[in-house]
């Protein structure tokens, strides 16, 4: 099992930035990949963008593309969002995932609300 906490969500203005970090504990030795994804209301959970855990590749989502970064820290076992230029656009619920070789994990999500 892993478990998963985010935090860094919050109010700000559109053009801010936050910058979300997801913690990861349990066994943690076998992840693979993570990802955040978000969910705005009334619509559906989308990709945000992805990890390997190896730090070799990174995939975005092409609406936070040039504006979003993510990032981990194999040694406190924590992933990024870095998200600048944000826009009100970006109001959801943002949520941290990671898989291993069998199961996905999801943490419990953290509100991010964008102001015109």
């Amino acid at each position: 099992q892993v478990q998963l906490v985010e935090s860094g969500g919050g109010l700000v203005q559109a053009g801010g930035s936050l910058r979300l970090a997801c913690a990861a504990s349990g066994r943690t030795f076998n992840i693979r990949s993570a990802s955040w994804y978000r969910q705005a209301p009334g619509k559906e959970r989308e990709f945000v963008a992805l990890i390997l855990w190896s730090g070799s590749f990174t995939s975005y989502a092409e609406s936070v593309k040039g504006r979003f970064t993510i990032s981990r820290d194999t040694g406190r076992n924590t992933v990024y969002l870095q998200m600048n230029s944000l826009t009100p656009e970006d109001t959801a619920i943002y949520y941290c995932t990671v898989a291993d070789s069998q199961f996905r994990y999801w943490g419990q999500g953290t509100q991010v609300t964008v102001s015109s």
